[in-house]
């Protein structure tokens, strides 16, 4: 009885579980850089385009979709934030920076941040003011001298 009792509890488990995770999953088609566009109407699913196909990895997808944005409050949009996918992993783009994550709600990863002037960059590549703002991109350090 005991052990009928705790495949039962294992199987409710199981299937809670599953409700909890069943959601929108970003595509895994390789190479292929989405724009999620949100549904406005509830339950239904987000719909996605594609912005550019051929991109070798996450971070020029992100690239992508910042061109795109900036591109769109060029002709007047107002939308400051954008959602991508990019091979299984969602992208979110704000005035922060950019950042990733396995879930459109769940837990991001800060990957890029805006600089002073508004450009990406590696967190650790940013000058930063007293008060913690950005201020530029680290430049390069200075060549050797010739010998």
């Amino acid at each position: 009885m005991k052990s009928v009792l705790a495949v039962m509890t294992l199987g409710a488990a199981t299937v809670g579980l599953a409700a909890c995770t069943s959601g929108f999953e970003a595509p895994y088609d390789p190479g292929v850089c989405y724009y999620v566009v949100p549904s406005e109407t509830e339950g239904e699913d987000p719909r996605l385009n594609v912005v550019a196909r051929d991109q070798p990895q996450i971070e020029l997808c992100a690239a992508r979709l910042e061109e795109m944005r900036v591109r769109f409050l060029q002709m007047g949009g107002s939308n400051r934030e954008i959602i991508g996918a990019y091979q299984g992993q969602f992208i979110f783009i704000d005035p922060q920076g950019v950042k990733f994550g396995k879930t459109l709600t769940g837990a991001r990863f800060f990957a890029l941040a805006r600089t002073g002037d508004g450009r990406l960059a590696v967190p650790g590549a940013i000058v930063r003011d007293e008060d913690g703002r950005p201020v530029a991109v680290a430049e390069n350090p200075p060549a050797a001298p010739a010998q």
